[in-house]
């Protein structure tokens, strides 16, 4: 019995911190949307991403901050969040909006994507994952079940959930190892150098405007080795750009 109180106890005392924390964050998101509607967008802007590093993000927190950037003509940070509420929420149709709009203000340049990874992301890893996961239990299912002799129907469903488990699980593999995966970043910085060589001095390799994508390859010290717009690689700073995924 004391055992079982113990436990309600400590359940009762995580549930209130969650709501605390919870209500706190609202009222943050609160005062940073009153300080955007008063026109205050640097104070907006730090609100916004204050609740980005407390870590209670989602596609409306982004595409916020990506607002309040944009207004305050930080047009690379603003590309940015636009991207980070894209990858959270693919059909969000305010932040597509925004993203073309600021990318057309910004010049900023984008990487080619081929039709696998247009294809990909229709959905999100979350969503894919899902469906891998359906078609994988509807093939189980159909294949266990008891039966003296399949129909078609069966031999039909099975290998439908074949198909939709193994295309769910290639869909998550691009978008987590392909050029819009995890290594997918946009340039921060105005008008970044890319090099031949991790000096000031080495050859140009292409300006970079805010808000053009690159792949991140690797890095070495304090700059990064990646792939360009223009299907060739060079070395940028790497305080010029941030990873989309965080």
């Amino acid at each position: 019995m004391r055992i079982q109180i113990r436990i309600f106890l400590a359940a009762f005392v995580i549930l209130s911190l969650a709501y605390r924390v919870l209500a706190a964050a609202e009222d943050e998101f609160a005062k940073a949307n009153q300080a955007y509607g008063e026109a205050r967008y640097g104070e907006a802007a730090a609100g916004y991403q204050e609740l980005v590093r407390s870590g209670n993000w989602n596609a409306t927190l982004f595409y916020n901050l990506g607002n309040a950037q944009y207004r305050l003509g930080n047009f690379g940070q603003a590309i940015l969040n636009y991207e980070r509420a894209l990858a959270l929420d693919p059909r969000h149709p305010e932040a597509d909006a925004n993203l073309r709009l600021a990318r057309d203000e910004a010049r900023a340049l984008e990487l080619k994507k081929n039709w696998i990874e247009r294809y990909a992301a229709v959905g999100t890893v979350k969503q894919w994952s899902i469906a891998a996961a359906a078609g994988f239990w509807l093939a189980l299912f159909m294949v266990v079940i008891p039966t003296r002799k399949r129909s078609a129907a069966s031999i039909f469903l099975v290998g439908l959930g074949v198909v939709v488990c193994g295309v769910s699980v290639f869909a998550i593999a691009t978008l987590e190892s392909g050029p819009s995966g995890k290594a997918l970043a946009i340039v921060t910085g105005k008008n970044v150098t890319a090099r031949i060589a991790t000096a000031d001095s080495a050859q140009t390799v292409l300006v970079l405007p805010a808000g053009s994508e690159i792949t991140l390859l690797s890095e070495r010290g304090d700059w990064i080795y990646a792939e360009l717009p223009n299907d060739q690689h060079g070395w940028i700073p790497a305080s010029a750009a941030e990873r989309v995924r965080m």
